[in-house]
């Protein structure tokens, strides 16, 4: 009897320990199931030769990755590999990015020398990279001066106050004519949001139709609309009625003035 108390003594310890792990688990309902397979195979692996000890203080349960493929994020997926190919096709030698996956813009280095501004800057030890501290409704460009400039998944948060900025109803609107300010003549700007039945899903984000994104960029002209459907496909050219159809799709923008 002593042992059992003991056994379940270790188990409480170590789920409050990883309650964490347990509750952002994607089904509350699995969780059992898949401590269950954690122990089954702790034991096993302390049977095997050259095994080391398994301490419970370190133990740190992975329970999310035994998948029958690779699992992804469609939306930054194929919208970083889109604009990173019309980047490097374009030859531009210096970019600049508002607010985009910090990974899409540490690749862009490898290309091109890179400026991104974020009101939380980067600070990372890149060559060709420049961070600096500064907002999408305010950027320290002049008029018509930047000729290669992507927004990638970063309008529909703005005015929220998720990331810290300040509320604004008009985050997404507002941010879309500074885009439109600082985009030289015959420059390319490649832009990207959640397209589909308009609606607040606050405060993470806004899901906007096609026709508001082109309300916004009124003032420009578009070269391409791709985009991601909701059962996740990749669509070069798409058109728009599917993305409105979506319930969170995800629509790529390229734009020239």
């Amino acid at each position: 009897m002593r042992d059992i108390l003991l056994k379940w003594k270790n188990l409480i310890i170590f789920i409050r320990k990883n309650k964490k792990q347990i509750i952002n688990l994607s089904s509350f309902t699995q969780a059992p199931y898949k401590f269950i397979d954690y122990f089954r195979d702790w034991k096993k692996y302390s049977k095997m030769e050259g095994a080391e000890r398994i301490e419970l203080k370190h133990a740190q349960p992975s329970l999310h990755d035994k998948t029958l493929t690779s699992g992804f994020d469609k939306h930054y997926f194929y919208q970083d590999i889109w604009a990173y190919k019309r980047i490097l096709e374009s030859n531009c030698d210096y970019h600049v990015d508002v607010g985009s996956n910090v990974y899409f813009v540490g690749f862009l280095t490898a290309i091109t020398k890179v400026q991104f501004i974020d009101i939380r800057p980067l600070k990372a030890n890149l060559e060709n990279l420049k961070s600096i501290k500064g907002s999408i409704l305010s950027m320290p460009y002049e008029d018509n001066s930047i000729s290669s400039l992507s927004c990638l998944h970063v309008a529909e948060h703005i005015g929220l106050g998720r990331y810290g900025d300040p509320l604004d109803p008009l985050g997404t609107k507002k941010a879309a004519k500074e885009l439109s300010r600082v985009l030289a003549p015959n420059g390319n700007l490649y832009f990207s949001l959640p397209i589909g039945k308009p609606k607040l899903c606050f405060n993470s984000h806004r899901i906007h139709s096609t026709e508001q994104i082109m309300n916004y960029f009124s003032s420009l002209d578009l070269v391409e609309i791709s985009g991601i459907d909701d059962s996740g496909n990749f669509i070069r050219n798409i058109d728009g009625s599917i993305l409105d159809s979506c319930n969170y799709g995800c629509g790529l923008f390229w734009f020239t003035k």
